[in-house]
């Protein structure tokens, strides 16, 4: 098996209907993906199609499901280094400046003190904010506050980073300019990404596959390969006929 696969076996995901309740929802069903080393997936689908709780799984804050997830041939147990995330809200601590916030990613390294503030500084230049490097998040803009985010998730050199919607709360100049930017660092960081968004232009932007997913419960409708050299025209011929062919997918659906 090829160094740092990811790989989802039938993956099924069950929450009780309420609080205390013996009636169980079924919010994943029968999830099966391959995902190579250094691919970048993209996976959509409306609200409530389990794509968030899906990213939970693979991160490994939630073990109860059915299926097996394996990273490098081996079954993921619990949380670990070599996984990342950024969610959509930054969460960046207001007390702390942007060195100190994606130090927090470091802080059950083995690396030395040294090494550590090296491998912060190089991050926040990967983000391009090395001016702002004493700057707290009440002085930066959303955006930037965003890159200290996925600089943070980062900084451990994960062999897959889950993206959550990162760029959803974002206006649409500076999302589109993130999405650019998000696409440099994975092409030269060279790790596997799984991004979940609602937004298909940027599915189709970002993905080497789109993921489409349908509710109730939540299972994989298709995949489509995006063929597309980068960086990607988003006025080409054949992005739009990638993109319409997704949004096909949710005109049917409703």
């Amino acid at each position: 098996m090829l160094n740092n696969s990811l790989t989802l076996e039938n993956i099924s995901k069950r929450f009780a209907s309420r609080p205390g309740s013996s009636t169980q929802l079924q919010v994943l069903d029968n999830i099966h993906l391959d995902i190579a080393p250094g691919e970048f997936i993209s996976i959509v689908g409306a609200s409530g199609c389990g794509k968030s709780t899906l990213l939970r799984l693979i991160l490994g804050l939630d073990e109860e499901y059915d299926g097996r997830i394996l990273l490098d041939g081996k079954p993921i147990e619990g949380t670990g280094l070599e996984r990342g995330i950024v969610f959509q809200d930054h969460r960046l601590f207001p007390w702390l400046n942007v060195e100190q916030n994606v130090a927090v990613g470091l802080k059950n390294s083995p690396l030395s003190a040294g090494q550590k503030r090296d491998t912060v500084r190089e991050h926040i230049e990967l983000v391009g904010l090395q001016d702002f490097i004493d700057a707290y998040p009440h002085q930066i803009s959303g955006g930037m506050a965003q890159r200290v985010a996925i600089a943070r998730g980062l900084v451990n050199r994960p062999s897959v980073l889950l993206l959550d919607e990162p760029l959803g709360a974002l206006d649409a100049l500076t999302r589109a300019r993130l999405q650019g930017e998000l696409q440099n660092i994975w092409v030269k960081e060279k790790i596997t990404m799984i991004l979940v968004t609602h937004d298909v232009d940027e599915a189709v932007f970002l993905g080497d596959r789109v993921v489409v997913m349908q509710p109730n419960p939540g299972r994989i409708r298709r995949i489509v390969d995006i063929d597309l050299p980068r960086s990607r025209n988003r006025s080409d011929s054949r992005f739009i006929a990638l993109r319409d062919d997704v949004l096909s997918d949710f005109a049917e659906l409703h």
